[in-house]
């Protein structure tokens, strides 16, 4: 029998080697941060208890946050660092997934070259997994930021839209909604008709105050104009983007003369290609998925990628990353600089070591 333990640390070993500073960040982190940095979706997935001298503490879901944290507070630059330990999820819809397994990391802080650390992360973890021919995703959160945040519309509306860049089945309705090709529904159409029975006791957590502020914040928007049709294609067709890398540069390209805003971010997902390359990645034949990603931790806005076992759909990702720039920000301060990390599933890889 593997022991996951002494394999994880082996990991650990290997990312120490490529120059990684050692680090092991408690098992215990306050809630009250993860929270904010999450959003009380992460309550219903993590364990939580409470410390009479600290407050509500949460068994610690990842390392990238304390990681992020000590650094900002006492690292020097520029800095990585690797880690091996528990990470601890609930699993209330899917009995069959650990709740609690070892999880290996690296993480690259460094401010002179955002896209050759892309590259190194990747290709650092791409040689870990190697033996196990899996298969790797990749795309870049902030391709569709920059897209949110250059469409011709309220700053309301786009912020919403980012807000939910995660949430996809949430991103899509908000944008047909803001674009005109829903109708609206009839209880919200009696609002803003002003046809509210305002005699009716309140429930809930919400002032009057509150309830007014929002019903005006929804008729102004209800007199905005819809986000125009073509600026709706060109989403629609980033949104579509799924090829290899080479073939998915030269759609984004394209698709930067309708939505201009996306241009630098594309630039940088050129400028990884090429530093990528030169660690010696077959990009020519890495996938490239426009909307690869919305589904992981909201920290990530840059690169994001990882790594699957074709032969095992029912597993999650084997190993995921990305990059983080806005998460130091956050975390320091007011102090940031560009990061980008990922982490390996050293029990995934033993399960399907044995199989194969």
């Amino acid at each position: 029998m593997i022991d996951l333990r002494a394999r994880a640390q082996a990991l650990r070993d290997q990312f120490a080697q490529a120059g990684a500073q050692v680090v092991d960040p408690p098992v215990l982190q306050p809630a009250d941060l993860l929270l904010d940095l999450y959003g009380e979706d992460i309550r219903g997935r993590a364990y939580v208890t409470s410390d009479a001298m600290r407050g509500e503490q949460m068994l610690r879901p990842d390392f990238t946050v304390p990681v992020v944290q000590m650094h900002m507070a006492h690292g020097a630059e520029p800095a990585r660092y690797t880690y091996a330990g528990e990470v601890f999820r609930r699993q209330e819809t899917d009995p069959d997934r650990a709740s609690e397994y070892m999880q290996v990391g690296y993480e690259v802080f460094e401010r002179n070259d955002p896209a050759a650390a892309d590259a190194e992360v990747f290709s650092l973890i791409s040689q870990a997994v190697a033996p196990l021919a899996l298969r790797a995703a990749t795309g870049d959160i902030g391709i569709l930021m920059a897209a949110v945040d250059g469409l011709n519309t309220t700053q309301r509306r786009k912020a919403a839209l980012r807000r939910h860049i995660w949430r996809p089945r949430r991103f899509r309705a908000l944008l047909d909604r803001f674009g005109g090709r829903t109708s609206v529904p009839d209880s919200r159409r009696v609002l803003l008709a002003g046809e509210v029975n305002t005699d009716a006791p309140l429930t809930g957590l919400r002032t009057q105050d509150e309830i007014d502020t929002r019903i005006a914040a929804l008729i102004e928007d209800a007199n905005e104009p819809p986000i125009s049709n073509a600026e709706m294609e060109g989403l629609d067709a980033l949104l579509a983007v799924r090829e290899t890398l080479p073939y998915a540069l030269s759609q984004l390209n394209d698709l930067s003369v309708d939505l201009p805003a996306i241009k630098d971010a594309v630039a940088r997902v050129a400028a990884r290609a090429e530093a990528l390359a030169k660690r010696g990645v077959d990009v020519d034949s890495l996938e490239f998925e426009a909307s690869y990603g919305r589904t992981s931790m909201e920290y990530y806005d840059g690169f994001v990628f990882g790594f699957y076992a074709e032969s095992r759909p029912d597993l999650p990702a084997v190993a995921t990353g990305g990059r983080y720039d806005a998460l130091t920000q956050r975390l320091g301060a007011g102090a940031a600089i560009p990061a980008v990390g990922a982490v390996l599933r050293p029990d995934l890889m033993a399960l399907l070591e044995e199989v194969a």
